[in-house]
């Protein structure tokens, strides 16, 4: 098997892999792309229900969940959401707002994937697409990257990966085999950004797609006020994406299922009231979902034969229902992958593994996980961008 000479190997073909090719292809290094896909960027083509949440106007440290909080802030300081933006529109794409800063491909998220490429090709880099990594090793210059079509000799590998989530689009663990054999520490890895199950026991089934506006809290971390929806195993929906990476196992959640309403109020000028409880919260609340709740809490009668005690009770529970989930839908339904190589043992500036010079993780493969809505791009385009600059 021959042996080529380049200046930089990229492992992974998606959104970070490809920023960091370009980012350092138009700096003048000699660039190989590897993955071990025929497909270019699944992962991409299938985001935002196939318009590509690339980025969020509101992007900031905060929004980034770490084991070093602060480790983010320098790579998106380097490469903004607002260099990404120039980029897109640089490149001519439509693009618009659909809410709280998340900006969508008006077209198709081909369009992502396609300027990618070209800025791939500016300079003109190896695409290595279909081509398994069968082992990396470290040299006295370098590294030696042993592929199943051939081998390697760089001066800087750049690990781009991914994490665990959704494996039927080539979801691999590489990238942290490759961490744990130059001794890099992982932090535990778990599915984010993931749907929440119940146990049969405490699934109301009949209120599978049924949608409610909620604010969200996962035991820990921020609130989040989007829709929840209800599914045949659980729940699902923007708010629960949201909390699920800040959710663990055995943690109870809180749904104000009537956030901004004086539910007490609505009470008290229902309390007098022939209509059943279930068609008074039917005026702010779901119909299946009014009655479902109701019957699960109280016994279902006139309004006006309920007590002042029942009724706070339940006010309780509308504005705070706690919830144990039994688990979540695993990494086949996660957008994330929570974890990943340990920041401590990265440099935030550069992106490159304080003990190994040359190499460097970007992207999912990193301990960083953003919060639903363009900002786990954002982190794909800053890491690979620094280390573009850097490899």
């Amino acid at each position: 098997m021959p042996i080529l000479d380049i200046d930089v190997i990229v492992i992974g073909a998606g959104a970070a892999g490809m920023m960091a090719a370009a980012s350092a292809s138009q700096r003048g290094r000699g660039v190989a792309l590897v993955d071990h896909s025929e497909r270019l960027a699944e992962k991409i083509r299938i985001s935002g229900g196939g318009r590509c949440n690339f980025t969020n106007i509101h992007c900031a440290p905060d929004r980034y969940l770490s084991r070093n909080p602060h480790y983010c802030k320098s790579a998106l300081a380097q490469y903004s959401q607002q260099d990404f933006i120039d980029l897109v529109n640089r490149y001519g794409i439509d693009w618009h707002e659909k809410k709280l800063g998340q900006l969508f491909c008006d077209h198709s998220a081909q369009d992502i994937i396609n300027l990618l490429k070209s800025e791939c090709d500016l300079v003109g880099i190896e695409w290595r697409m279909g081509t398994q990594v069968l082992g990396v090793s470290q040299t006295d210059t370098g590294f030696l990257v042993e592929t199943s079509r051939e081998t390697w000799r760089c001066q800087s590998l750049v690990i781009a990966s991914g994490g665990l989530s959704i494996p039927p689009i080539g979801a691999t663990g590489l990238g942290y085999e490759i961490a744990k054999q130059f001794d890099l520490p992982i932090t535990p890895l778990a599915a984010g950004l993931v749907p929440l199950t119940f146990e049969p026991k405490d699934l109301y089934g009949e209120l599978a797609g049924v949608s409610l506006d909620c604010d969200a809290h996962g035991g820990e971390g921020p609130h989040f006020r989007e829709n929840v929806l209800f599914t045949h195993r659980g729940v699902s929906g923007p708010a629960i994406l949201q909390i699920s990476s800040y959710w663990t196992p055995g943690r109870e959640i809180t749904l104000d299922l009537l956030p901004g309403r004086d539910v007490t109020q609505l009470f008290e000028d229902a309390k007098r009231s022939d209509a059943l409880l279930p068609n008074i919260l039917a005026d702010w609340l779901p119909k299946r979902f009014a009655q479902a709740f109701c019957a699960a809490h109280v016994a279902i009668k006139p309004m006006k034969q309920y007590t002042p005690a029942e009724l706070a009770l339940l006010a309780s529970h509308l504005h705070g229902w706690r919830v144990k989930p039994s688990g979540s839908e695993g990494y086949k339904k996660a957008e994330v992958t929570r974890g990943g190589v340990d920041t401590d043992a990265l440099s935030s500036k550069t992106m490159m593994a304080r003990k190994v010079p040359g190499l460097f993780f970007v992207g999912e493969v990193v301990d960083v996980t953003g919060w639903l809505g363009g900002y786990n791009f954002q982190w794909a385009w800053s890491s690979g961008w620094v280390a573009g600059q850097n490899a």
